[in-house]
């Protein structure tokens, strides 16, 4: 298994799915519909019970997915999704330790101030989520960082959907974004996979500037 950075897994697609697995057996056919739509990023968020267990089924089972563990706020989600598998974190805010506990593995922790920028920067960050991307904002936000923060990155979540995914893809400082409207819980509960797959396809053609 090749290790990647941060930087790395932000640039496998315009789009990272942003999960939330509420049966382990849904785990490795979801996967397999993004991959094969040409999404391999996937954040399975820890909002579920089944959440690690879907990490470790995608991570054994899914060889060309790149399963990450997406609302880390403790230490121990960090060692718990270490050992499932997942093979990058994503934080919906920055916090030191966290960073710290994350060192040996790719991580994204969210920001959404200046002040927060600053502080994700001195820890030598240079990869951020920028959350909750529509109420703290949006794309004038990100424009207004891009000008104190020129060497920061951003992955925007939280409020982005099919709709306004590529206006967002448009501004310099956005390398990627995070979403689920690729993997609607109503379409994902029905197993249409092929439906899935066409929404991840359609995805992974957005173009960053």
């Amino acid at each position: 298994m090749t290790n990647l950075t941060i930087e790395q897994v932000m640039g496998l697609a315009p789009v990272i799915p942003v999960l939330t697995i509420e049966r382990r057996e849904h785990a490795v056919p979801l996967a397999q519909a993004l991959v094969k739509g040409g999404l391999r990023a996937l954040e399975i968020t820890l909002r579920t019970d089944a959440a690690l267990a879907a990490i470790e089924a995608i991570a054994r089972a899914v060889p060309d997915a790149v399963p990450g563990v997406g609302t880390v706020t403790t230490l121990a989600d960090i060692v718990n999704a270490r050992a499932a598998g997942a093979r990058f974190a994503v934080s919906p805010g920055f916090a030191v330790d966290l960073a710290e506990a994350a060192a040996d593995m790719p991580f994204l922790p969210g920001i959404a101030t200046a002040s927060e920028a600053m502080a994700a920067q001195r820890a030598g960050l240079r990869h951020l989520k920028f959350f909750p991307a529509e109420a703290m904002g949006g794309r004038a936000a990100l424009r207004a960082l891009a000008g104190p923060f020129a060497s920061l990155v951003f992955c925007p979540t939280g409020g982005i959907g099919r709709d306004n995914a590529g206006s967002y893809l448009e501004l310099k400082n956005v390398r990627c974004v995070g979403g689920s409207w690729v993997a609607p819980r109503d379409l994902v509960q029905r197993g249409q996979w092929d439906v899935i797959t066409a929404l991840a396809a359609e995805a992974a053609a957005l173009t960053p500037l």
